[in-house]
């Protein structure tokens, strides 16, 4: 009761967010949107007018983010921000388990918070990856950024398209800001999105999803399934209607648990695009991550001091056991230690910020995963690498002797082994699903051993 705001001394504080910092409500908001603001400034990657689609799950830090773009977005905002902002829902009610009223229940409520905030927005199903293109697979050449000033060069000509005179601004066409003006009125009233992805997914879609899940043994490698489909759906909406970066709301916390686990299930190797602030990863869409400095703790009382509206939807790993999977069993180790040792999440997440993305050699001109689009670490002539010891012949089982080979098959991919340059036209192997695995890096392929080659009827690993 005797405590005081320890940014402006006078105010009675309402949130302690560490231990003997105590803010009161104005403080606290203007710490917490310093950090939004300060996380895109620093870094330059979205330039004025860009179109920025927003990846939103319905949870506490996607709805912040989403939250953050609106106000950012205002016209009394000090520092507004001057993309073009789009949101897309993904769909996983039938990865989960839902029923069918439920996840109309859920659709429902995503589609009243979206009329609320007013952007464009795009609802899938994830049911559609079953009919995305072989293209999602190919990492696309990305558009060449400039010399350094190019970003300060967009920001002054986007100040003088606002000063543009009414009349001349009409002949040349609209301008960013105009478009911006425009995402401020009220919502469209139908969602956008692809013919094929505006409707509700087809029966057959939805079952054969529930059996590629219902195949995979273990909680980690769904989790890790999940995830990989979702961003290959993101990506190609995003591509489709012209988005060239996508934000996600991943939190301090969350990337402090994900670079844990991600060792753990042998992904050391990414841990700076898995992690980081960007990932050029996909070439042309850039993923960017603008809520890595705010803990789960901020966002929580963030949400409660000032009515974030969210949607609450059951994860996959929901009611899960602490045991049931390493991002489980990660996330109660860190968070136990976290308690005790308050600065545990904040070390394990600045130890992040220092990894670097260079690959060794250029090897990200080389084949890449078809499941995270990494670059493989294929190295002949250093066997002591991952992939080296998995694809010897001399550690790896799936690699049979030469002399004991059958003879060429025909590509168990057609198109997409021969573009990445693993199969070279036959693949040799009696079991067309090695060919598979083996364009897949070290991680992917520790967690889709536990994935059935072909269920009865449905997707296995060899199909897209």
């Amino acid at each position: 009761h005797e405590q005081k705001c320890v940014k402006c001394k006078e105010g009675p504080p309402v949130v302690v967010i560490r231990a003997g910092d105590a803010f009161c409500r104005d403080c606290f908001k203007a710490f917490y949107v310093h950090k939004f603001r300060a996380m895109l400034g620093k870094n330059r990657l979205i330039f004025p007018g860009e179109k920025v689609l927003l990846a939103w799950s319905g949870g506490p830090s996607s709805s912040s983010m989403v939250w953050q773009v609106l106000e950012g977005l205002s016209q009394d905002s000090a520092k507004r921000l001057r993309f073009v902002p789009g949101v897309i829902y993904v769909d996983e009610g039938a990865a989960c388990g839902q029923s069918a009223e439920d996840r109309a229940e859920t659709l429902a409520q995503v589609k009243l918070v979206l009329q609320t905030v007013g952007f464009p927005w795009h609802l899938v199903a994830l049911e559609e990856v079953f009919g995305l293109p072989p293209s999602v697979l190919c990492c696309s050449v990305p558009e060449p950024t400039g010399a350094e000033g190019a970003y300060k060069a967009a920001v002054d000509s986007f100040l003088r398209q606002q000063h543009v005179p009414q009349g001349e601004g009409a002949q040349d066409g609209s301008s960013p800001a105009q478009e911006q003006g425009q995402l401020c009125q009220p919502p469209m009233q139908k969602p956008l999105g692809l013919p094929s992805l505006a409707g509700s997914p087809a029966a057959a879609q939805t079952e054969a999803l529930s059996r590629l899940f219902h195949s995979v043994k273990t909680l980690t490698a769904k989790e890790e399934l999940l995830q990989t489909l979702r961003t290959h759906l993101i990506l190609h909406v995003a591509r489709a209607h012209g988005y060239s970066k996508v934000m996600t709301g991943e939190s301090c916390t969350r990337l402090a648990v994900k670079l844990m686990t991600n060792l753990a299930l042998g992904r050391g190797a990414f841990l700076a695009w898995d992690t980081g602030f960007s990932d050029e990863r996909h070439g042309d869409v850039v993923l960017v991550r603008p809520m890595r400095d705010h803990t789960l703790k901020e966002v929580a009382f963030y949400n409660r001091l000032f009515a974030v509206p969210s949607v609450f939807t059951p994860a996959i790993d929901t009611k899960a056991p602490e045991k049931a999977s390493i991002h489980r069993l990660m996330e109660a180790f860190l968070l136990r230690l976290q308690t005790q040792f308050p600065s545990t999440v904040s070390t394990v997440y600045r130890t992040s910020e220092k990894l670097a993305k260079a690959p060794r050699d250029g090897r990200a001109a080389g084949p890449r995963c078809l499941l995270c689009m990494c670059a493989l670490d294929v190295d002949d002539a250093d066997s002591a690498t991952a992939f080296g010891a998995q694809t010897s012949p001399h550690f790896s089982p799936m690699q049979p002797p030469a002399e004991a080979r059958p003879p060429p098959a025909p590509c168990c991919v057609p198109g997409v082994g021969r573009a990445q340059g693993c199969c070279r036209g036959a693949c040799g192997r009696e079991n067309p699903h090695v060919c598979v695995i083996e364009q897949l890096c070290y991680g992917c392929r520790v967690n889709m051993k536990d994935l059935s080659p072909r269920p009865a009827g449905g997707p296995g690993v060899s199909d897209r």
